[in-house]
């Protein structure tokens, strides 16, 4: 067999890993992206826009200061342990402490803080008549420290376990928790606050799996397994440190955007905002679920020098993102209406937010997963540039844009701001890489996509309106066509021969 034969058999094997992983990672993604709509509707229909505004809020600080106090912990180490040897004997283990020790040291003194000035941060993050301000931030600020441990615990998991493992946790369990325990707040009578606590109770148990998880792998029953060498903090947080500041970006995009709205428009606004966010952020579950099963893949073949391989993982993985986001983002900015009326009535005047935002979401989605493969490459500087241009671009237009629009500016400057950083990130991996990151495979998908779903909604908006009889209408026909299509025999031909051996397995 020669050199070249060899490079493509391998490469067929690490796109046909990546594929099997992310079947995995796509299911447990839809599990994830149905409970949050479910948590999302527990709580704006048992509070109201102003009051689950204020929880959006809550939410929004765990989310933001959660993020800054990892510090990039998590990232670096699904970077770092797939390059390690695992085991009782690797050298892997030793750079669990390397990553939570500082990360919790930073956190108990943030969390610390944040209790001790609850008090005097609750007026400028809550509206003046909420009378549970202080309460949130306090809950908030103290949760801080198990958000933390579940973050960096369940980036080892990733790392080491197959990515099952991780979609039980945080796709599954942490999820269907929260609606559970927040609905059971809600229908005892209790105020935010005790709902927002049902909302973190879920993370302490998602620590204690976690560590169950991670005794075998990393051989934690040996001590001297987790003793770090002097070069294992210098090269850990060497990556860690920038990788820190943008991850905070873009975790926080939404909730940035969402506390801007309630400091500068009203807790109504942000209510709204939250509720446009969740929806386009909805479909990057797609995206997420993919992206955790492949990147300790590209991690280890970018280590390896097999950059043509990672490349072929990322276009097959943002070929069928495209695939699977683009008509949910194109059905988001036709149904406008129809979706946001789901939350009530009240949440009806975000519909042209949703179809700002829902243009974003398509280039958000178009790109793939370019910042994982950037990050997986070891430049999180070059990330942390192009998050950070996204940031200012968000927050300077979010400043001019909320006071006289409300969520609608809100929405404009969120845009702009995703917009920058996806652009920005794509021409940052192609020249880390080395290799196209584009081909016309990848641009045929798109085109299909993006057509089929046109039709279709265009045909259902112009019969039934852009209201729920349109969005149902829609969708009803949709499944019509896809059950339609499972029957042709070309299509179950192409099944039987093509689907087993994206699995490893020989067509029957």
């Amino acid at each position: 067999m020669t050199a070249a034969a060899t490079v493509t058999g391998s490469g067929e094997q690490e796109v046909r890993r990546s594929t099997r992983s992310g079947a995995v990672g796509l299911l447990g993604a839809a599990v994830n992206g149905l409970l949050g709509f479910v948590l999302t509707v527990v709580i704006v229909r048992g509070l109201g826009p102003a009051a689950s505004g204020a929880m959006f809020t809550a939410i929004g600080v765990v989310a933001i200061v959660g993020v800054l106090c990892c510090a990039g912990a998590d990232t670096a180490l699904v970077w770092a342990l797939p390059r390690r040897t695992p085991g009782r004997d690797g050298d892997a283990a030793r750079l669990l402490p390397v990553a939570l020790v500082p990360a919790l040291l930073f956190t108990v003194a943030v969390a610390a803080a944040g209790v001790a000035l609850s008090g005097a941060l609750a007026p400028v993050l809550f509206d003046p008549g909420t009378n549970e301000g202080d309460d949130l931030l306090r809950l908030a600020f103290a949760g801080l420290p198990f958000v933390v441990t579940m973050t960096v615990l369940l980036a080892a998991v990733r790392a080491v376990r197959p990515v099952a493992a991780l979609v039980a946790v945080q796709y599954v369990l942490v999820p269907a928790a929260r609606p559970a325990l927040v609905a059971t707040a809600l229908l005892a009578g209790a105020g935010v606050s005790v709902a927002f606590a049902g909302w973190l109770a879920p993370v302490a148990l998602a620590v204690l799996v976690c560590v169950a998880l991670l005794v075998r792998p990393l051989g934690l029953a040996s001590p001297a397994a987790l003793r770090p060498a002097p070069t294992d903090w210098r090269l850990f947080w060497g990556f860690a440190l920038p990788r820190a500041a943008s991850a905070t970006i873009d975790a926080s995009s939404m909730w940035l955007t969402v506390l801007l709205t309630a400091a500068l428009a009203g807790q109504a606004e942000a209510g709204v905002i939250g509720a446009v966010g969740r929806y386009a952020l909805a479909g990057l579950l797609v995206m997420q679920g993919l992206r955790v099963a492949v990147a300790p893949q590209l991690s280890r073949l970018l280590g390896q020098g097999r950059t043509a391989e990672a490349a072929a993982v990322y276009r097959r993985i943002t070929a069928v993102i495209i695939g699977l986001s683009w008509p949910g983002y194109l059905m988001l900015a036709v149904f406008a209406p129809g979706f946001l009326r789901l939350f009530g009535a009240a949440f009806t005047t975000g519909d042209t937010a949703m179809v700002v935002l829902a243009g974003a979401m398509l280039v958000n989605s178009g790109t793939g997963i370019v910042q994982t493969l950037l990050l997986m490459s070891g430049s999180s500087g070059r990330h942390l540039m192009a998050a950070a241009t996204g940031l200012l671009l968000n927050v300077g237009l979010a400043l001019v844009l909320i006071p006289p629009y409300g969520a609608l500016g809100a929405a404009v400057a969120w845009t702009v701001g995703i917009v920058a950083e996806n652009v920005l990130a794509t021409v940052a991996a192609r020249r880390a890489v080395g290799v196209p990151l584009v081909t016309r495979a990848v641009l045929r998908t798109a085109a299909l996509a993006a057509a089929a779903t046109a039709v279709l909604a265009g045909t259902g908006a112009a019969v039934a309106g852009r209201d729920v009889a349109g969005l149902f209408l829609t969708l009803g026909v949709a499944a019509l066509l896809a059950a339609g299509l499972l029957l042709h025999p070309r299509v179950r031909r192409w099944a039987r021969t093509t689907v087993p051996s994206l699995l490893g397995r020989s067509p029957r």
